[in-house]
C-alpha cells in the first residue's frame, strides 16, 4: 500500500494553516484587565478549555452520570454580547454549558472572508469566564474533519433553497455538516442558536428532525446595539460611516412591521417597502429583502401565520463591503 500525506480539501487546509499560526486578535478590543476580587478569580477558575474529543466526552459523560443536563452553544468565536445571551439562554435550561469555537471552513465560499474572519480565542475565553460557560471546546480543523473526510450532510429542498442558498452556494452544506459533527462530538441535551441567522436555524431544526438527533434546538432572540444594529462579529469590519449606514436594516424592518400593524397583508407591498427604504441608503447594496414562511423559508403571497422578513445587505463599496443579516419574525392570524 502506498504511503503519503493525506491532503485536506483547500478550505480545510487554509483554516488548518491559520490555526497553526496561532491566535489572531483582529479589529477588536484587547483582553479586558483581570478583576482582582476573590469571587472573580473563582469564576475564572471554573472555565475549562479542551481540544481533544476524548477529554470533551469524559467531562460530558461525567456530568450525565451525575444526572446533570448539558447544553451546547456552537460559535465561530469573535464573541460579543449576542453570543453571551445564547450562553445565558442555555444556562437557564440546563446544569452545564459547553461552548465551542470553531471557524468552519466548509461554510465559506470562494472569495468569502475565511482568512480575515476575526479570531481571538484568548479574549473569547476571558468573556466566557463567569458568563455561565463550564467548558470551552476549541477543536482543531483536523479534529472536526479528519484527514480523508468525505461525509457530508446536505438538505434537499426547503428550507435550504433560496436566499442564503442562492447567494452562498455550498454554504448550507457546510453548516449542516459541521452542526451534525459538533452535535455528535458534544452530544448535548439541547443546543442554542441565535435567531439572527433565521434560515440557518430553520435548516438546523430540519436536519435534527430528519436525522433523528436526540437534541432539543432552542432559538434565542436577536441582541441589538443601542442604535438597533443586530450584533454580529462582522460589525467590527464597519468604519464609522458604514456603521451609521448599517442602521438602515433595522429601520426598514421597523417600517415594515408598522405597515403590517396598519393592516397591510400583501407580501409584495412589504417587499417593495423594504427595498425602497434599503435602496435609499447609498452605502447599502441589497442581496435580498423577502417575506417568507418561518418553517420552509419559501416566499409568501400573503403576510399570515408564522412569517419571517429576512434581509441580506452589503454595507460599503466593492471588495471592502461587509455583508450583514437581519430579520423580523412575526406570528399573525
Amino acid at each position: 500500500m502506498a504511503s503519503g500525506v493525506c491532503k485536506l480539501p483547500l478550505p480545510l487546509q487554509r483554516e488548518a494553516e491559520v490555526q497553526a499560526r496561532g491566535p489572531l486578535d483582529r479589529r477588536l478590543a484587547p483582553v479586558p484587565s483581570a478583576e482582582t476580587s476573590l469571587a472573580a478569580q473563582s469564576k475564572r477558575a471554573e472555565l475549562e478549555t479542551v481540544e481533544a474529543v476524548d477529554t470533551l466526552r469524559q467531562r460530558v459523560d461525567g456530568w450525565r452520570q451525575a444526572g446533570l443536563k448539558v447544553g451546547f452553544v456552537p460559535t465561530m468565536g469573535a464573541l460579543h454580547q449576542g453570543h453571551l445571551s445564547l450562553v445565558a439562554a442555555a444556562r437557564q435550561r440546563v446544569d452545564r454549558v459547553v461552548v465551542s469555537i470553531f471557524v468552519n471552513p466548509t461554510q465559506f465560499g470562494h472569495g468569502e472572508d475565511l482568512d480575515s474572519y476575526p479570531r481571538q480565542p484568548r479574549r473569547d475565553a476571558e468573556m466566557l469566564r463567569g458568563a455561565g460557560c463550564d467548558l470551552l471546546f476549541l477543536p482543531k480543523v483536523e479534529t472536526v474533519y479528519p484527514p480523508g473526510h468525505g461525509t457530508w450532510v446536505e438538505l434537499q429542498g426547503a428550507p435550504a433553497v433560496g436566499l442564503e442558498a442562492d447567494h452562498r452556494p455550498g454554504h448550507f452544506r457546510g453548516v449542516a455538516t459541521v452542526v451534525t459533527l459538533l452535535l455528535n462530538l458534544v452530544r448535548p441535551d439541547l443546543a442554542v442558536f441565535g435567531k439572527k441567522d433565521a434560515q440557518q436555524l430553520a435548516l438546523v431544526r430540519r436536519v435534527v428532525r430528519d436525522l433523528h438527533l436526540a437534541v432539543e434546538i432552542v432559538g434565542a432572540p436577536i441582541v441589538r446595539e443601542d442604535d438597533g444594529l443586530a450584533m454580529s462579529s462582522r460589525n467590527a469590519f464597519l468604519n464609522p460611516e458604514e456603521r451609521r449606514a448599517a442602521t438602515i436594516l433595522k429601520r426598514a424592518l421597523v417600517a415594515a412591521r408598522e405597515e403590517i400593524e396598519r393592516g397591510e397583508r400583501r407580501a409584495d407591498a412589504i417587499r417593495a417597502l423594504l427595498r425602497t427604504l434599503l435602496d435609499s441608503e447609498p452605502l447599502a447594496t441589497v442581496e435580498y429583502a423577502e417575506v417568507v414562511d418561518a418553517e420552509t423559508f419559501l416566499p409568501l403571497d400573503e403576510v399570515a401565520g408564522a412569517v419571517v422578513l429576512p434581509l441580506a445587505v452589503r454595507i460599503g463599496h466593492g471588495t471592502h463591503s461587509t455583508r450583514l443579516l437581519d430579520n423580523l419574525q412575526l406570528s399573525l392570524p
